[in-house]
């Protein structure tokens, strides 16, 4: 007990990273240490406790007593209500239809659920870092910028603008044919193109890891069906119509707590066949478990949709991408009228494209908008001081051409 309390005690302490939203965590830091807990409740009672206790004939001794136990446990029991007749032995192949297959896999079915919340974080976390953009390193330190005094905190924003920065100048191709033009077109206007070297290529993983939690959270429901031989993506509907009609829970035919059980016994030449009524108390705990997890992967799936369209709805139209950042310049008085309007334009769809967009928009999910409009800001004084610089490299060059003709 102290081992798992310290255990509990160290997970809870785990810092989390700041590379995704609240929705991302949800499925991949949330649900997966849910189904952790459940797990070990589920384990501590079939390993501690009693999962099965069998009613055995009056002349089993107490080791025939802990046979039956330990082979209807490990056995598949099957579920006949009490109403119904018990089918003979000679159609053996009823009881089997009936029979309940799950109950000893479930630790190791929920652990697998858990792998499946988590892998597309994995994923995520390996693939963007091919990206060049430190996601985690910018976002946790904005989101530490906030607490700090002015000073360190202007120093972190200057560090964090210059890292931006540079990470946009890499990700750029300096390529000048009409070609890769034109597949700079597509990926900035129509988002019909991704890549590293378009910009987007945070953005196009992130939409991927999204469907996968949607896909995931989706398919886990009827991944159950098939585990628990039940109607169990419709299970959640029944709880509530038994609920609304104030019917009892008592014997529950998916998670049913009497059950019966046959096995053989071979003394010498002699077959014994035997079928004992059981109890299984691990059910209380599958049967509450599993009703949590279907309203909870329900759940799941749509706070997961609402976030891959609002994040669709952002990232993919050039229009919602300008006006994000422009509500930042206005914020910090750097959007003047006239050409500055249209250089913003050009700040957004060159500049920052949708990588650079992507990022100040986890900054602000995870910090707060001041953080995020002092780093628009700072990179829009970079932005706007090289404009200025290739200009006036323009100028020059034009003025030494004129010199040259006269």
């Amino acid at each position: 007990m102290d081992s798992i309390i310290g255990s509990v005690g160290r997970v809870a302490n785990v810092k989390v990273r700041n590379d995704d939203d609240i929705v991302d965590r949800l499925n991949h830091f949330y649900t997966t240490g849910l189904l952790i807990i459940f797990t070990v409740v589920v384990s501590a009672r079939q390993y501690v406790g009693d999962p099965i206790r069998c009613w055995c004939p009056a002349e089993f001794p107490g080791t025939h007593v802990d046979y039956t136990n330990n082979i209807c446990w490990i056995s598949n029991t099957y579920y006949i209500p009490m109403d119904e007749i018990v089918p003979p032995q000679n159609q053996i192949h009823l009881r089997r239809e009936k029979e309940l297959n799950y109950y000893q896999w479930v630790p190791v079915m929920l652990l697998v659920q858990a792998l499946m919340f988590y892998l597309p974080c994995i994923i995520w976390r390996i693939l963007n870092g091919q990206s060049g953009i430190n996601v985690d390193r910018i976002v946790s330190m904005g989101c530490d910028a906030q607490f700090e005094s002015p000073e360190t905190r202007n120093q972190t924003i200057r560090y964090l603008v210059k890292h931006i920065d540079r990470c946009l100048s890499n990700q750029r191709d300096t390529r000048g044919h009409c070609c890769v033009k034109l597949r700079h077109i597509l990926s900035t206007k129509l988002s019909l193109l991704c890549g590293r070297r378009y910009g987007n290529f945070l953005v196009a993983v992130y939409f991927l890891i999204k469907a996968l939690y949607i896909t995931n959270a989706i398919g886990q429901l009827f991944l159950l069906n098939e585990f628990l031989g039940t109607d169990y993506n419709v299970y959640g509907f029944q709880v509530l119509e038994e609920l609304i009609e104030g019917k009892e829970w008592s014997a529950s035919h998916r998670f049913p707590r009497v059950t019966l059980c046959d096995f053989q016994i071979r003394q010498v030449t002699n077959l014994q066949q035997y079928t004992v009524q059981c109890v299984l108390p691990i059910n209380l705990f599958n049967e509450k478990i599993y009703i949590f997890m279907w309203f909870w992967l329900v759940l799941v799936c749509v706070f997961s949709c609402y976030s891959f369209l609002n994040w669709m709805w952002h990232m993919c139209f050039p229009s919602a991408r300008i006006q994000f950042v422009k509500k930042f310049l206005k914020l910090m008085e750097r959007l003047g009228p006239g050409p500055d309007r249209k250089l913003a334009v050009r700040f957004v769809l060159d500049y920052l494209r949708h990588d650079g967009v992507f990022t100040l928009r986890l900054v602000g999910k995870n910090s707060s908008d001041i953080v995020v409009a002092e780093i628009v800001a700072g990179l829009w004084d970079i932005y706007r001081s090289k404009k200025s610089i290739q200009i006036r490299s323009n100028l020059n060059a034009g003025h030494e051409t004129d010199e040259a003709d006269v």
